[in-house]
């Protein structure tokens, strides 16, 4: 995949033309100096990728035809990191970017007890998941949920359904490497990472209470971006299960 790819979230199969939106079209033309005849790849972040070739290339409505169109199957496993919202945002929004360039299917932010900031800018943390996409050469787009509460999280049907649930804390006590743990042949994998200040010794207890698996993730102490990048890591290695 060489060639330009953009987002178009109204993509759909069996489009002959798409013109594309004002932002997109100046990008093409105007920064990318791509003229008639020119080919570029567009997809919706779910699965679609279309090979297109500039028919009308107006610097705010450019027109593609689609030459030819294919569906990418998502990953066999969905691979989920929830995480609390943190102070600085720009760490936070880091985060997402790797998350999104690693191939996390899906990312909660969560509000915990220790939780210091709440205001959560979702079209822009989008946009960075969108860019962060298409740098990497993906055509499916990250979930991003609303922030949601831990307590309520954790009774969502989803998450319950989920066939390994793992929660990355601090706290002394027995803790299992996740690099052991995440086992490939088993279809969704969710982990908790919690705020600056960890979570609470009352989270710790729900969460295990909910068949949640305390882990590490290595032997230093970690942000919470830090941490929840080395998740996503790890998680998308899938190694076998000991």
């Amino acid at each position: 995949m060489n060639l330009p790819l953009f987002y178009i979230s109204d993509v759909a199969a069996g489009q002959p033309e798409i013109e594309l939106d004002e932002d997109t079209s100046k990008h093409v033309v105007n920064v990318l100096r791509m003229k008639k005849g020119e080919q570029l790849h567009l997809t919706n972040g779910k699965g679609f990728l279309l090979l297109t070739s500039i028919i009308d290339d107006h610097k705010k409505r450019c027109r593609v035809t689609v030459l030819n169109e294919q569906f990418i199957s998502p990953a066999s496993r969905k691979t989920s990191i929830a995480i609390s919202l943190i102070k600085n945002s720009s760490r936070f929004e880091w985060f997402l970017e790797k998350a999104a360039e690693i191939g996390i299917s899906e990312i909660i932010p969560m509000l915990c007890d220790r939780t210091e900031k709440e205001h959560f800018r979702f079209d822009r943390m989008q946009q960075i998941l969108v860019s962060a996409m298409l740098q990497s050469q993906q055509v499916w787009l990250p979930v991003l949920h609303q922030p949601v509460g831990f307590g309520q999280l954790l009774k969502q049907e989803d998450i319950i359904a989920t066939t390994q649930k793992f929660i990355a804390h601090c706290m002394p006590g027995s803790k299992q490497s996740l690099a052991q743990l995440v086992n490939a042949s088993l279809p969704s994998q969710i982990i908790l990472i919690g705020p600056e200040g960890d979570f609470t010794p009352e989270e710790v207890a729900f969460a295990t209470e909910h068949f949640f698996i305390p882990v590490t993730l290595g032997e230093t102490r970690l942000r919470s971006e830090t941490a929840g990048m080395v998740a996503a890591v790890l998680l998308k290695t899938y190694p076998p299960a000991s």
